[in-house]
């Protein structure tokens, strides 16, 4: 495409416009792309119906008409380009451009244009907007005089901009001349009916295929899916959204290894928006061994005419391949599936959590894809390098069950992929190594990264888990210092803890040698250390374990750590939504995301603990007095 025009900077108009682009023109029509790659939108130069142009603030506009009754505005043309352009556009497609004038004088009373899906309000001969029918939801009369025009409100279409059109009120008066009336109509009645036939034409076509009771992930709930010509539809309990073909870039069909679901993921640009949060993938899951058989609503003379060679008219099989092919035929998208990688265990992808989210890391022709939540694509060629990590390194093992992998962006952006099963190694490097994508640590035998590849490899899997053993030091280290009420000394632990309680009756049982050990021993550290094994072993007659004091019912119940109150709260969501979790899991997860947690995070919990000591100081304050009143034998065996 040598012949033309190029433009850089051109942004595209409408409710998703405000992105810049380039657009081409050429003699076999035009094409404008997103700047930094995306949305793609080419008009053969047979189905250019009309070009306008138009002066607006700080540029020119660009506005080129289709047959389906689409209408592209395209700005950020120099008054320099308008006479070239104008002259290219005339030779190649024969269209002479018309000039509108914008009316800038701010007056609201006018007269309505309709062409095609597009509604153009004007004062006098200046256009002062136009609006597309594609946008609108529903019409309706309000009282005699009033039409109003209702607009889709989490489409693609308005998902950029933080304030979006939600309805349109037009004045017909009685004696209007465009729309004129009779006597069962009046003319407000008449543009209502016109606009109507315009509105139902575009969005209130025939659903060609619809599956319902569908499982989306992302958004969360469950809809009704209906594939129309031009634009999809999920219909929901709480949420309706209507969705452009011309905004879906491509499918993704990913199977969940050993599982009787399949993921297929529709990538968006732009994104559809729910309140104030994007979504640029919808997330879908299948059951995998579901077949249905679905007819499509579409006459022999439109599949013969439109989708020749993309579409039947019949589809019979498992229910995501229907969906996937009936979709990908109507939206023209391409189809993305598993690549070659194969996990450890014959899969398309590894298990692994980011953003202490656990989901499925798919290693991709072309990037990588996590999977369900938060959905995370990473094209290889946005890719700086990536890093091998030792499973929560810096702990005290070398060895590990489990390993990081760390993916830099060319944007400085990081993603840290965790908790992957150390056998999925090997698979992983070799396919990262093919693609040859750059591993920051790739034969580094010291350094922060010292040993990770001699580690990773090693086939020692009897290791103990550092990561799990973390995770518990530091709930240990976070609760109180005070003694727990479980605990009971005995005479062979030379290194039981003191109760503060009561100095004295702590070592009663214990001989003085043992005291000075014991007294030396907390001295040097504050953790309770591990009960061990005497080393010298007298004869079998004199190991006789002493019996264990009794609890004394009325000691005070020590403080609770603010790692606790975390789990307390939290334990019960994170079961809820992962109900397969063991509870040596939930532990990990719970210590995961304290760990990542902030101090303002963190505040709340701290609180209830401060509370909790301040109760427990108090108490141990009135045990005490009433125990020295019992005198120091009490209470003893």
């Amino acid at each position: 495409m040598t012949d033309g025009h190029h433009f850089n900077n051109i942004s595209l108009g409408g409710r998703g416009g405000g992105n810049p682009g380039q657009f081409k023109l050429y003699s076999g029509g035009l094409a404008w792309k997103k700047q930094g790659g995306g949305k793609i939108i080419e008009v053969d130069k047979a189905d250019i119906t009309s070009v306008t142009w138009m002066r607006i603030p700080k540029s020119y506009q660009l506005s080129v008409g289709k047959k389906e009754g689409l209408c592209y505005r395209f700005f950020g043309f120099r008054e320099q380009d308008v006479s070239s352009l104008t002259n290219f556009i005339q030779k190649s497609t024969g269209i002479t451009p018309e000039e509108k004038q914008l009316s800038v004088s701010g007056h609201n009373w006018g007269g309505i244009e309709i062409n095609g899906n597009t509604l153009c309000f004007n004062v006098g001969s200046k256009e002062a907007f136009e609006i597309s029918l594609a946008d609108v939801s529903q019409s309706q009369m309000q009282g005699k005089t009033d039409v109003v025009l209702e607009f889709h409100v989490d489409d693609t279409t308005g998902a950029n901009e933080k304030d979006s059109l939600m309805d349109l009120s037009f004045h017909v008066p009685t004696s209007n001349t465009q729309f004129i009336g009779d006597e069962h109509r009046t003319p407000a009645q008449m543009l209502w009916q016109a606009l109507s036939v315009q509105i139902d034409d575009v969005g209130s076509e025939t659903a060609v295929a619809t599956f319902d009771g569908i499982a989306i992930l992302t958004p969360r709930g469950r809809y009704s899916v209906e594939l129309h010509q031009s634009f999809l539809r999920l219909q929901g309990q709480a949420n309706d959204f209507k969705i452009q073909y011309s905004s879906i870039l491509r499918l993704f069909v990913l199977p969940k290894s050993h599982n009787p679901h399949t993921f297929v993921v529709i990538m968006l640009d732009p994104p559809i928006r729910k309140g104030q949060t994007l979504y640029p993938h919808i997330v879908i899951q299948f059951e995998t061994e579901t077949v249905v058989e679905r007819e499509l609503s579409l006459s022999e003379e439109v599949l013969a005419e439109k989708y020749k060679d993309r579409l039947e008219s019949s589809y019979r099989g498992l229910i995501h391949e229907v969906f996937s092919m009936v979709l990908r035929g109507l939206s023209g998208a391409k189809v993305t599936r598993p690549s070659t990688f194969r996990s450890c265990q014959d899969g398309y992808a590894v298990k692994s959590s980011l953003k202490a989210e656990d989901g499925l890391l798919y290693p991709l022709e072309k990037g990588f894809f996590f999977l369900p939540k938060p959905p995370t694509l990473i094209p290889h060629d946005e890719i700086e390098y990536v890093e091998f990590e030792r499973h929560g390194a810096g702990g005290a093992s070398i060895s590990s069950h489990y390993f990081d992998l760390l993916v830099k962006l060319k944007n400085d952006q990081e993603h840290l992929f965790r908790n992957i099963q150390r056998n999925e190694y090997h698979n992983l490097f070799n396919f990262i190594s093919g693609k040859h994508l750059k591993i920051l640590n790739l034969g580094d035998g010291q350094g922060r990264a010292g040993g990770v590849t001699a580690v990773l490899q090693s086939a020692d899997d009897d290791s103990v888990d550092p990561h799990l053993e973390r995770i518990k030091n530091q709930a240990g280290n976070e609760e109180s210092d005070e003694e727990d009420e479980d605990f009971v000394a005995e005479k062979d632990d030379s290194g039981s803890p003191t109760d503060d309680s009561d100095e004295d009756g702590s070592d009663a049982s214990l001989s003085g040698e043992e005291k000075e050990k014991s007294s030396k021993k907390e001295a040097s550290t504050s953790k309770p250390p591990v009960k061990k094994k005497q080393k010298s072993v007298p004869d079998e007659g004199s190991q006789k374990k002493k019996p264990k004091k009794k609890k004394d019912p009325n000691a005070p119940k020590r403080a609770v750590a603010p790692f606790m109150y975390f789990s307390k709260a939290e334990r019960a969501n994170i079961k809820s939504s992962n109900p397969e979790l063991s509870t040596t899991d939930i532990a990990k997860k719970l210590g995961e995301r304290w760990h990542k947690m902030t101090a303002e995070e963190k505040q709340p919990y701290i609180e209830q603990s401060q509370v909790d000591k301040q109760r427990y100081a108090e108490e141990s304050a009135a045990y005490r007095g009433a125990t020295t009143q019992q005198g120091p034998g009490d209470g003893s065996e």
